[in-house]
């Protein structure tokens, strides 16, 4: 007999990302994200990206035209005084949280089982090392750093 079958889900992480957004603007404060900018389909200026990474601000008085849904976040920002698109597929954005407090949340991976993301490679088995399935280490938690 088989086991019924788990209804895939679409990725949870532009419903967070939106929620957190909204939360950090309710509260008077400037959201910002983290951007994974090595990431395929990311597009931001390149003298921005420090270490791979790009800190973006995106309050609603620092953006133009400010686009979030699942499948990516998108705007027009000055940078140097010129005005420049941004594109940031879901998959890149890595944290989100308040410039003044740094309250906020680092994004998770989807889980196992949920829709796959277009951008990540296929998934491949593990190597059979002889483990048990109750024998894996935790998934490891990223941290958020205020970098200013």
């Amino acid at each position: 007999m088989s086991e019924p079958s788990t209804p895939r889900m679409t990725s949870h992480r532009p419903y967070l990302l939106r929620a957190l957004y909204e939360w950090i603007a309710d509260n008077a404060m400037t959201p910002h994200i983290l951007v994974d900018a090595t990431r395929p389909g990311v597009r931001v200026p390149p003298h921005t990206v420090k270490e791979g990474r790009v800190v973006l601000n995106i309050a609603e008085r620092a953006v133009a035209r400010l686009e979030m849904d699942n499948d990516g976040v998108r705007f027009t920002a000055r940078f140097g005084g010129v005005s420049q698109p941004v594109d940031v597929p879901i998959s890149a954005v890595l944290a989100v949280y308040a410039r003044e407090t740094g309250q906020g949340m680092v994004l998770p991976d989807d889980p196992v089982g949920d829709a796959p993301d277009p951008d990540d490679d296929p998934p491949t088995s593990p190597p059979d090392d002889g483990a048990e399935a109750g024998d894996e280490a935790p998934p490891k938690r990223g941290h958020l750093r205020v970098v200013k």
